[in-house]
């Protein structure tokens, strides 16, 4: 069990530094940024990588949401599900202030939202709170499936990092636009304590904040702009936003494993 948990530990710390982390450092780097398509990779990345590395310990969650999910379709014992939850929580913490201290080192870091989670002014295509709980739950739902059907013992052994990696990037791909993507209340939680944290140290708690960007006119003001154009701009979070993207990949992770549980049954 105490291995598990260091497995669990470990993988949801290298998922919320990897896949964060390459949106922090690296998403908007002047001219050579990787963008949303190259942070969705390094997320699906991440998995892939951990789940090869320490699945074969823990079972490589790395996600309350996929504990839930496993437990609720009898594929994980209840017992260890709170366990392994506050594990990944608190990898996910440890991994986001690791990565706050290394961003915050560069000269006129402004912690803005940190790649948090959010709808309406927090979305950084300002979609709704319906929109943003309509994707949030069927990605996690698709994203149940895919590992409840990778993990299966009716398919090739193997292969199921691959497919959950990928199935993680193309989620990034679909939805980072709409929410920023959760899929994973550890990680939303773990940014949370980090935009936290920061702001308590920066402004006394004055108030939470997020990243949108936003295309900026030229220089000479012009108002075309190209896909490298582009500024942070910060807007207040409130933490009920912030942490509703969490109870959404909860409700998905439920509804795929009712679903998988019944087909079983049937």
């Amino acid at each position: 069990m105490q291995k598990s948990l260091v497995a669990e530990f470990l993988g949801t710390f290298w998922l919320v530094f990897g896949g964060c982390g390459s949106a922090v450092l690296a998403a908007a780097y002047p001219e050579l940024g990787i963008g949303f398509v190259g942070v969705a990779f390094a997320f699906g990345l991440t998995v892939l990588t951990m789940a090869y590395a320490v699945g074969g310990i823990s079972g490589g969650h790395f996600n309350p949401a996929v504990s839930l999910g496993l437990t609720v379709a009898g594929r994980f014992p209840a017992a260890r599900l709170v366990p392994y939850v506050v594990v990944q929580v608190v990898g996910a913490i440890a991994a986001a202030a690791l990565l706050y201290l290394i961003a915050s080192g560069k000269a006129g870091f402004e912690l803005g939202g940190f790649a948090a989670n959010g709808y309406g002014d927090h979305s950084p295509g300002g979609y709704s709170l319906l929109s943003a709980l309509l994707i949030e739950v069927l990605l996690t739902m698709f994203f149940l499936i895919i590992i409840l059907g990778s993990t299966s013992s009716r398919v090739p052994a193997g292969f199921a990092p691959l497919a959950i990696g990928l199935g993680l990037t193309l989620i990034h791909l679909v939805s980072i636009p709409v929410t920023n993507t959760s899929v994973n209340p550890a990680r939303s939680t773990g940014r949370r304590f980090s935009l936290a944290a920061g702001r308590c140290s920066n402004s006394g708690c004055s108030g939470l904040r997020r990243l949108r960007v936003e295309r900026s006119a030229g220089s000479h003001g012009n108002s075309s702009t190209t896909p490298t154009d582009r500024k942070i701009t910060s807007y207040p979070l409130e933490p009920a936003r912030f942490f509703s993207c969490g109870f959404f990949c909860f409700r998905g992770s439920a509804a795929s494993s009712i679903w998988q549980s019944r087909r079983r049954e049937g």
